[in-house]
Parts: C-alpha cells; sequence; structure tokens
C-alpha cells in the first residue's frame, strides 16, 4: 500500500498499553505522524518516535484544545484524526487509500466498533459514525464540548466504503467506570459552562433512556454479558451526569448567594 498525502493526528498521555497497535495500522499509509504528548511519564514518546512520528510535549489544556493543537501543526493535504486506543482495520486503510487517491468529499465518516472484554461489540454502542478524515483545507477544528469533541469542517461529507474503527476503550470492567464517572463529572462541568440547567426528570428519565436504547433498541442484549455491561454503564453514566450537574449547579447558588 503506498504512503498518502496523510498527516495522523494524536494526543497522548500515558498510552505506551495502547499506541503501538495504533501507530503499526497507520504507519504504512501515512506520510506524517503528529502526537501531541501531556508529559507521559511511561513509554509513550519513545514509542511514538520508533515509527517516526514527531512528538511535541506540551501542557494538558482539555480535549478540544489538545486536539486543536495537533491538528494545526500537520502538513498533508489529507488529515486522520485518531485516539491512541483506536486501530484501523485493513479494509479500512484500503478505503482511506482509495478516497484520498480519487475522492471528492471534503470529510469522510466511518463507523467505530468497541473492542470490550475481549469481544468485538456487534450491537452495543452502534453505530458509532465518526467524521475523522478530512481535507486539511477543509478548515477541520475540533468543537463540541469537553471531553466529547466533535470534529468539525467546511464542505461536503460524505461515508468511507468500507471498514471500521476498532476501539480499544477499557482494559477491564473497573477502568471502564473510573473513566465513566471521569466523563460524566467533566461533561457536568461542560454542561454548567454553557450554561445547561438540572432537572428531576433528566436524573429520573434520561439514563433509563440510555439503557433502553443501548440494550434493546440498538440490540445491546446480543452482545451477552459485555453487552449487559454496556448497557448498564450507559445508565450510570448518564445519571451521573446530571447527578454531577445538580451537585455543581446548587454549589454555584451557595457560593453567589453567600457572595
Amino acid at each position: 500500500m503506498p504512503i498518502l498525502p496523510l498527516s495522523v493526528a494524536m494526543i497522548s498521555f500515558n498510552e505506551e498499553a495502547n499506541i503501538a497497535r495504533t501507530l503499526e495500522s497507520v504507519a504504512r499509509i501515512a506520510a506524517e505522524i503528529i502526537v501531541v504528548d501531556s508529559h507521559s511519564s511511561d513509554r509513550t514518546v519513545e514509542i511514538a518516535q520508533r515509527y517516526g512520528a514527531r512528538v511535541f510535549t506540551e501542557d494538558w489544556k482539555g480535549h478540544i484544545d489538545q486536539k486543536n493543537s495537533a491538528l494545526s501543526k500537520c502538513t498533508m493535504e489529507w488529515i486522520l484524526c485518531i485516539d491512541c486506543d483506536e486501530v484501523l482495520t485493513e479494509d479500512l486503510q484500503q478505503s482511506i487509500a482509495e478516497v484520498v487517491t480519487n475522492g471528492s468529499a471534503d470529510g469522510y465518516t466511518f463507523n467505530r466498533r468497541t473492542v470490550y472484554l475481549g469481544k468485538i461489540l456487534r450491537y452495543a454502542w452502534q453505530p458509532d459514525r465518526k467524521l475523522r478524515l478530512v481535507r486539511r483545507n477543509s478548515s477541520p477544528i475540533w468543537g463540541g464540548y469537553n471531553p466529547h469533541d466533535v470534529l468539525e469542517i467546511k464542505g461536503n461529507i460524505a461515508k468511507i466504503p468500507s471498514g471500521e474503527l476498532l476501539h480499544y476503550s477499557y482494559k477491564d470492567i473497573r477502568q471502564h467506570f473510573e473513566k465513566t464517572i471521569y466523563y460524566a463529572y467533566h461533561t457536568a462541568q461542560s454542561y454548567h459552562q454553557k450554561g445547561r440547567k438540572p432537572s428531576l426528570g433528566k436524573l429520573l428519565l434520561s439514563p433509563l433512556f440510555s439503557f433502553t436504547r443501548n440494550y434493546i433498541l440498538q440490540r445491546g442484549c446480543l452482545d451477552g454479558i459485555p453487552g449487559l455491561i454496556a448497557g448498564m454503564s450507559a445508565f450510570v453514566y448518564v445519571f451521573l451526569k446530571y447527578a454531577f450537574l445538580w451537585e455543581i449547579s446548587h454549589s454555584s447558588k451557595r457560593q453567589d448567594g453567600n457572595g
């Protein structure tokens, strides 16, 4: 497979357990790999440099600003944005080569499928389409709210022909729910900063809807026990997100009242 006019943009922090697998899946097609690292204390930087990556060490600025920093350093015609726990399948590598060479769109989405507890989930957290492959001249920028960033461009977007991104998200259940708490708290902070308000209805109904959507409507039940755990994590995440938002909002009101 030929080397493409493609930059890979990544951010990292203590990812030695994952980053080699990720870089192995892009090194054959990318002319440039950009890694913005947040002072890793393990072998992340060493491994990245072994794959020819240009590594920039920067203080942590939040998911959105950190990813935009990586974007700004890319010099190729096309940019592929991936995380250190994501891996391109061979079909996806081939599809990327095809659209970079002959594609007419400004950006391409493809599906991400989670590998969880040793099992590729076929239903839970599906579909999970992501815009990750973009032309540099389409003004790509990460937006959304921390930590749920969204890549945005100016131009037309198409679906990639075939192939998927495999997401090796959690090494075990403990890490899964530790991250669930982390993301729920930081999402609540972002909601508060954007003026969103908590409500009893959100606390009661949104977690139930999230579980129903993941486990029943998206048929996560067909993924066995891992699918059930994934569904329950969706319930816990949404409940904690709004519980934290309530806590942050009431704390802010008390502080304003004392002021």
